[in-house]
């Protein structure tokens, strides 16, 4: 299948990382780091040796420039095989790559871009709350500054990868609750200081890096790690609805897409190795329809997300291409891999095959990043449906 006119420099970075995953990540140790529940950092810093975290950075701190398209990609692969070493991967390129990037202050940027890129630095978003989900303004989390300080209180949850990341990117309030969308900030809180506790989260899919609720008691960083800095106080819902959302919205699409690809091609791979009544059951018409469908959604689903990606590359504002496409790959991949698990029978629903992690960690898709009622309204509101 066409990959949409990717550039040779981005067909060149997939031969490469396709070798990588092949050596790196084989199955058997795929499966291992699922049932375990385990983060291979030491596959993520070969990832960094290969520079794959410097697709966010920009040169004059050690990366290549941005490249949606490219970090797409290689999201789309590394998830494809493993969640275990996909999320990490975007919770350092994307998560602190491209949030540093894009809004962490000069001094920020020299300090930390650099060693996104070399060590393969990892954020945990801090966003979500017991009480709040979508509503991020109405976080309840508190910022007090006293000096120089800023003293952080309360819970954060669904904090993924919290406890192997170097910083946790912490949503707070730092003024008074009824001016929501003014007196909220960001802070880097590192992930080891004095006052945080972790509490495990025990989810269905996602496994590797785990799933956190974090509680701050009176936990107490420098100012200067507000995000942005004096600029960046009490103004973090600019810096949490610019452009970084679309990307982020691309990211999920990209899990989905990848977990798709990988179920399609075990279905269609046991369709003609499974013989029942002394053929391949791919010789079956209703199968071969279910592969035909699946692979169908799948080229529509990699078209979608390619097309939103270029836009961004182009610097264009693609809001709503973005909000399309995390709806529709999100909720088309889930589709894939359903009728793929259906393929395999009864199979598809034990550990012995892959298919049944395909499965628990695409549930999640359409809720993760904006779930999918979200985006219906962004793409009603963007068009200027009536109310």
């Amino acid at each position: 299948m066409t990959n949409f006119h990717e550039a040779e420099h981005i067909q060149m970075l997939r031969e490469t990382l396709l070798r990588f995953i092949e050596k790196e990540m084989p199955l058997d140790l795929v499966r291992k780091w699922d049932r375990d529940n385990h983060f291979p950092r030491e596959v993520h810093a070969k990832l960094a040796a290969l520079g794959l975290m410097g697709l966010t950075v920009p040169e004059e701190y050690g990366g290549g420039g941005r490249d949606v398209r490219a970090t797409i990609m290689a999201i789309e692969l590394l998830c494809g095989r493993s969640m275990a070493v996909g999320g990490p991967y975007i919770q350092s390129a994307c998560y602190a790559g491209l949030n540093l990037a894009e809004v962490g202050s000069e001094r920020q940027k020299a300090e930390l871009l650099p060693r996104v890129v070399e060590e393969g630095m990892i954020f945990a978003y801090g966003i979500s709350e017991p009480d709040v989900g979508a509503d991020v303004a109405s976080v309840r989390t508190t910022g007090r500054v006293e000096g120089d300080r800023l003293i952080v209180n309360g819970s954060k949850r669904f904090c993924s990868g919290a406890t192997i990341a170097s910083y946790i990117y912490t949503l707070v309030r730092t003024g008074p609750r009824e001016d929501r969308h003014r007196n909220l900030t960001l802070v880097l809180i590192p992930s080891d200081a004095d006052g945080i506790t972790f509490e495990a989260q025990d989810a269905l899919g996602l496994k590797g890096t785990g799933t956190y609720d974090v509680t701050f008691a009176d936990v107490s960083v420098p100012l200067a790690n507000v995000v942005g800095e004096e600029a960046g106080f009490n103004n973090a819902w600019t810096m949490l609805v610019g452009p970084g959302l679309d990307i982020e919205k691309m990211e999920v699409a990209a899990m989905a897409l990848g977990i798709a690809s990988a179920a399609v091609e075990e279905a269609w791979a046991y369709a003609q190795e499974r013989v029942q009544f002394g053929k391949p059951i791919s010789a079956f018409q209703s199968v071969r329809h279910m592969l035909a469908e699946a692979r169908t959604k799948l080229h529509a689903c990699r078209a979608v997300t390619y097309q939103a990606a270029d836009a961004l590359d182009r610097a264009e504002d693609a809001s709503l291409e973005t909000s399309m496409a995390k709806l529709f790959v999100c909720q088309t991949a889930q589709e894939i891999v359903l009728a793929c698990q259906q393929v395999l029978g009864a199979y598809g629903y034990i550990k012995e095959f892959d298919m049944e992690r395909h499965v628990r960690d695409i549930l999640v898709m359409p809720i993760l990043g904006g779930s999918s009622a979200i985006q219906k309204n962004n793409i009603c509101n963007m068009l200027k449906l009536r109310k």
